[in-house]
Formats: C-alpha cells, structure tokens, sequence
C-alpha cells in the first residue's frame, strides 16, 4: 500500500501501472464475453439453458466466497492477490485452445473453466478497489475511477467488435489465447509494481473471521448512502443480464447474424457506457451525486424498451439505440457508485466493503443468467429480452426513495493519511 500522491495535475507511477493493467484486463474480458457463449453456442451446440449455465457459473464465485473473500484481502498483501489471481485466470483459459487443438473439448470443462476464473476474479476485483484509494488519495477517487471506467468502455466499443473479427477469422478457442495472454501481461506489470513511497499496512482486522464479515455486511446494510445504491445497483446488472446472455442465441440461432454483428451490437454499449463515464463527473457536479444517480436511470427507462424489437433491418439500429442509452446510464452509475462507497468506507473496510458489493452486483449477474436461461428455454427467447426490459425501468427506484435522493455530494471519512473535511450537501452517517 502506498501513501496518497500530493496534490497534482499528474498520476503517479503506481497509478499509470494500475491504469495499464486495466487496460489489458478489459480487452481480455470484452474477448471472452464474446467468445465464450459464441463457443458454445456455435461450436458445443448449447442450448439456451446450458448458455444461461455459462452465465451462472461465470459469477457463481461470487455468491460462494463473495463475502469471506473480503475478510481475506483485508488480511493479506493486495499486490499479491492481484498477480494470483491474473495467473490464475491466464492459465484456465489457456487450456481451452490447447483442448479445442487436441479435439478433447467438452462443454464440462468450458464450465470448470468459468468458474475457476470467476472465482480467480473475486479475489482480483476486490483486491484492486481496495487498493486503489491508497494510490490516488480518496479526494482524487471520481477523476480516478472516471478514467478507469472510461478507458473500459472504449476497450469495450473496439474490444467487442475485435472478438466478433477473431471470432470470425479464427475461431472462439483461439480467440481465447488473447484473453489468456492479456492476462499473463497483467501478472507481470503488477508484479513489477513498486510504489512511490511505501505506507505502513492497515491494522489487520480486530475480532474472529465471522465477526469480522459481519462488520463489513453491517457496514454496508446500514449504511443510508451505501444500501440504497447496492439494491440499484443489483438490479441492474439482473436485469441487463437477462438480456445479454440470450443475445448470442437470438444473433447467431435465431436471426441468422454472425458473430461481428453481435460484436458490434455489444459495442454499442461501450459507446453508451463511455459516454457516461464521460459525463458522470460533470453530471454529478451540476446536479448533486445523488441525483446523478437516478435521473439518468428515469430518463432511459424508454429507450429499454426499444431492446427486444432487435430483428434484422432498421430495427436492428434502433435496438442498438436503446443498448447505447441503457449503457449511458451505467458508465454513470458505475463512476459515481464507485467513488461513493470508497468515500464513506474506512480503510480498515474496504476490502470487505468492495466484497459485499462485488457479492451483491455480480451474484445478481449470476441470477439474471440463471433467470435468463430458464425464460429463454421456458418462453422464448424473446420473451426475456421483454421481461428484462421491463424490470430495467425500475432500478432507480431505491435511489430516488432513500437520503441519497438529494444527496449534493458524500462524506468523506477519516484516514491514516487524510483527516475528513465537512460534507458539502445534506449529512449522512456511515453506519456499520
């Protein structure tokens, strides 16, 4: 851990590296969204179930070890976790290709591969958010997480339609040795990682393993800013979930599109969500946090619906159309959501408050799949991308109904490093 970098117009080292390793990160991530369900579909013949399968096991880890995982950064080295974990998943999915050439492939292992990687990224994700605050200082934690969040999303515009091409051009299982390469590189740049000025490691945490969870739970579900914004948060990756993981049976089986068509329906959203990264700073400055928060998820609401006419033809733009503005709102709510709970969480806390989220927001993901895959199998895959629609206009509502509603900007509590200035906006406790 370091100490937080002066007051600059400039990132430090340790930031430009962590930057870099992000980057490579989400190229690998937006391959595999990609290639593994198009594997599956159009190589191992899956049926819609066995893809909502895929989903679930992809973020099962999270609803598993989601919880413990974050009494467990808390304890340990961050820098560590995070070359593991990079190895880790480097290596799963290098084996894929290597099965696919030796004609051994199965559905089984695509499955163990899923799910050694999610639970490979559990302790990755949490480990990287609580680090970062430490990196930038929590008062450069917007600025910081809007360029993360935006360099991600235009990885995501080039990195979806890049998998629809490598798909195209040689295959799913050998589109995945980039994903596993793009990780190998991350292993090597964190490991090569050495901060400015080293800081003495937080405390390790008071109490035994399970009062220690319980602390980061409380935490979160008592707080009044952070409750709300992981109930909207969750709802909104179940309900984009619903969508995206029956888009490759409706692209490929059932319109008859290639896998670039599906790239760059996918990268439309990475259009919308940098977009929102780009606007989530100055939105949030103009009309309070809180706000920023559940306007944007109102005034999209529409567009949703405009996701399940997708069909070839000019219906096809316009569902590309809604795709982008659901996008927009997330790129939002993630920047802001973000840098809120890393705001108000003690350093103590983090890795147990990221992990309460990170159980929350992708076991929702696990839900939407697991919801998406008996829809599809039971009404049709259409019948999904409407439900899914529908319960997407109603995310907001726990923002809106809650003190963040008018919140004008978070507190920010105290730290070894920093002491805590007055909250500008309506108080808020930060209740553990």
């Amino acid at each position: 851990m370091i100490l937080p970098p002066r007051r600059s117009t400039r990132w430090s080292p340790a930031f430009r590296q962590l930057y870099a390793v992000s980057i490579g990160n989400s190229i690998g991530q937006q391959v595999t969204l990609l290639a593994v369900p198009v594997l599956a579909v159009a190589v191992l013949r899956a049926t819609p179930a066995q893809v909502g399968l895929l989903g679930v096991l992809g973020t099962a880890a999270f609803l598993v070890i989601g919880l413990p995982a974050g009494v467990w950064v808390d304890r340990a080295d961050h820098r560590r976790i995070m070359v593991v974990a990079h190895l880790v998943r480097a290596l799963t999915f290098a084996s894929v290709p290597v099965a696919w050439w030796s004609g051994v492939l199965t559905f089984g292992q695509l499955c163990a591969v899923v799910l050694l990687a999610g639970t490979a990224t559990v302790f990755g994700d949490v480990a990287e958010q609580s680090y970062l605050p430490a990196v930038v200082g929590r008062d450069r934690l917007v600025a910081a997480n809007s360029l993360l969040v935006s360099t991600a999303a235009t990885v995501q515009i080039g990195g979806r339609a890049l998998g629809g091409f490598l798909v195209h051009l040689i295959g799913a299982p050998a589109a995945l040795v980039v994903n596993a390469l793009t990780y190998l590189f991350a292993a090597v740049l964190v490991g090569r990682l050495r901060p400015d000025v080293t800081a003495p490691r937080p405390a390790r945490p008071a109490g035994a393993f399970g009062r220690q969870l319980t602390d980061g739970v409380r935490h979160v579900s008592g707080n009044p800013l952070l409750r709300p914004l992981a109930l909207s948060l969750a709802g909104i990756n179940l309900t984009v979930n619903l969508t995206t993981t029956m888009l490759p049976v409706l692209f490929l089986r059932e319109l008859g599109l290639d896998a670039v068509a599906l790239g760059l329906f996918l990268g439309a959203g990475g259009v919308g969500a940098l977009f929102g990264a780009m606007t989530a700073r100055p939105l949030a400055d103009r009309i309070g946090h809180g706000r920023a928060l559940w306007v944007p998820g109102l005034v999209v609401a529409p567009l949703g619906a405009l996701v399940p006419l997708v069909d070839t033809g000019p219906t096809l733009w316009l569902a590309g159309l809604g795709w982008l503005a659901m996008a927009w709102r997330t790129g939002i709510g993630n920047v802001i959501g973000v840098s809120l709970r890393q705001r108000v969480t003690p350093d103590a806390l983090l890795g147990r408050m990221n992990a309460v989220f990170r159980f929350l927001l992708t076991g929702s993901i696990a839900v939407g799949a697991a919801l998406s895959g008996l829809i599809g199998q039971v009404l049709g895959v259409r019948a999904c991308l409407w439900i899914g629609a529908a319960a997407a206009a109603l995310t907001w509502l726990p923002v809106f109904c809650s003190p963040l509603r008018r919140l004008v900007r978070p507190p920010l509590v105290a730290t070894p490093h920093q002491p805590a200035p007055a909250a500008a906006g309506p108080p808020a406790r930060t209740g553990r």
